[in-house]
């Protein structure tokens, strides 16, 4: 107001939640403790690349809170407003990430060259914008910087919390540290409200009892890499390893040498109450950084994500499911097409939050299992030496009783027959932005998705709509994102259409040389959309 004239207004959703971090219990959200079920989003879309897209931000968060994920941290910069828009919509708690690098340089053009002119304006204006938003329960300064081992690094910490402070004394500051002894050491742990420790499960009963009065979580975690329906024999820990054809293991015991596997760290969370959750790396597959073929070509997006780049869930998502969810998940791995393989062990092993199954092929017994809570990789999960046989691999899931509660089965598959389509929603908002997800697939004959199959489909799509994006979430693929065509990818691809802004009916078509083809109606309409 400029006396009594209005010059300037600017409205902004907000809501109601407290919350605390404590050194002994973890986590409360609005009085009750509750574990942060996290992972880190880097902030592309897959094949859709890096421009946001909402509702394909919003397919993703989905897919994470179905799984069990409560939180997120945006790793390693200023999220997209989108993501914290939705987020408060959704309920999810964001840990907003500023800086992946201070002061000192991580690499040649980085944050290092613009620190001391835009270091404070940046951080200033970026808690500006999203303070308002409920969803953010944390300022994260930093992610692994390279003060943390740097005499006198810790002024820049003090620095950067300062402002915090100044701009927002609502919430606790925090940084991701991958350095425990220096961040220790140079006083960093003790500036931030609450450290966060990138991959140290086996230090957090240290540091707890060296520092009792900390609150702390685990910032970055897991790094498991795979590489949805691919598995090699046998199922172990391997660690940074490579094989031709540049493909990681869907067994989940695979990851690089700073890392973990999601069993290691599930066992520390739940041996230490005041840890206060962790945030897993990553929620999806992102573009880059394709360890641990990192030199290795054509290996050009991630490993890391528990769903695939185009948004496939891998193995990896139902082990999390039974872990952070009261589903009831009950999922066997790997596929049961191992033609030239009969008699040969196949390990095989079951996700579930039950705790104990049998296991029958062919209808044949071959026992039951019980989770061990004295071994690591029998505590999460079921596990057992099966000779190969073709047919039908089944699980039944047993109550303390020995009665079955659930079963699931696996079936090998037949020589590919059909496509089958799947629309992630049968109707999408006439807005012009939203956009329709199809999963594709290559089914035999009685509708069992062939787990080896690479056929070539191509699209067409009429009405109102038109081809955006396509993706199979094969790291080593050098197809092109926006042809109207893909090779499946373990029998898996997907289509991304685009809608336009009149109401109406989207048809895709897809098909491919010796398969009968499909097709799926998607319905443009004016949406109603309401927000409780």
């Amino acid at each position: 107001m400029d006396g009594t004239k209005e010059v300037d207004q600017y409205e902004t959703s907000f809501g109601f939640r407290y919350f605390e971090f404590t050194s002994n219990n973890g986590f409360f959200l609005n009085g009750k403790n509750l574990k942060m079920n996290g992972v880190c989003m880097h902030h592309d879309l897959g094949p859709l690349g890096a421009a946001v897209n909402e509702s394909a931000l919003r397919r993703q968060l989905e897919m994470l809170q179905e799984m069990g994920c409560n939180a997120i941290r945006t790793s390693h910069n200023p999220p997209t407003p989108e993501l914290l828009k939705l987020s408060d919509e959704m309920g999810l708690l964001i840990i907003d990430e500023a800086f992946d690098e201070w002061k000192h340089a991580k690499v040649e053009n980085g944050y290092h060259t613009l620190w001391d002119e835009w270091a404070e304006k940046d951080l200033v204006a970026f808690i500006h914008r999203d303070r308002n938003h409920p969803a953010v329960v944390m300022w994260s300064i930093g992610n692994e910087i390279r003060e943390q081992g740097i005499e006198g690094g810790e002024k820049y910490c003090q620095f950067l919390v300062d402002i915090c402070k100044r701009e927002d004394p609502s919430r606790p500051t925090t940084a991701g540290f991958n350095n425990w002894e220096g961040a220790i050491k140079n006083g960093f742990a003790d500036i931030v409200d609450v450290p966060g420790w990138n991959y140290k499960p086996q230090h957090y009963k240290f540091i707890h009892e060296k520092f009792p009065e900390w609150k702390m979580y685990g910032s970055e975690t897991a790094s498991t890499v795979s590489s949805r329906g691919e598995y090699f024999f046998p199922a172990e820990v391997k660690v940074h390893f490579t094989r031709e054809p540049y493909h990681c293991s869907s067994y989940d015991m695979e990851y690089p040498r700073w890392a973990t596997s999601p069993d290691t760290e599930f066992a520390a969370q739940d041996s230490f109450d005041y840890m206060a959750g962790e945030f897993v790396w990553t929620g999806f597959d992102y573009l880059g950084e394709p360890t641990p073929y990192n030199i290795e070509w054509p290996a050009r997006s991630s490993y890391f994500g528990i769903i695939d780049l185009c948004g496939i869930p891998k193995d990896r998502y139902f082990l999390y499911q039974s872990k952070w969810t009261d589903k009831e998940v009950l999922h066997l791995l790997p596929h049961w097409n191992w033609d030239g393989k009969e008699g040969e062990i196949i390990p095989v092993h079951c996700y579930t939050g039950f705790q104990k199954a049998e296991l029958f092929l062919n209808g044949k017994s071959l026992g039951i299992q019980k989770k061990d809570p004295t071994q690591l990789y029998r505590k999460y999960r079921l596990v057992w030496d099966v000779p190969y046989e073709a047919g039908e691999l089944k699980v039944i899931a047993l109550d303390e009783n020995n009665q079955p509660v659930k079963e699931t089965v696996v079936r090998t598959a037949g020589e590919p027959s059909a496509i089958k389509l799947d629309a992630y929603s049968e109707s999408i908002n006439a807005d012009g932005k939203a956009l329709a997800f199809i999963t594709v697939s290559v089914v035999d004959s009685q509708g069992t998705i062939c787990p080896r199959a690479n056929n070539l489909v191509k699209f067409t799509v009429e009405g109102e709509g038109e081809l955006k994006a396509v993706g199979s979430g094969d790291p080593t693929s050098l197809e092109s994102f926006v042809e109207p065509q893909r090779k499946a990818f373990n029998g898996q691809c997907m289509v991304y259409v685009q809608n336009t802004t009149t109401p109406g009916d989207i048809r895709l078509q897809a098909s491919s040389k010796g398969l009968d083809g499909s097709e799926v109606i998607i319905k443009v309409a004016r949406l109603s959309l309401r927000v409780d």
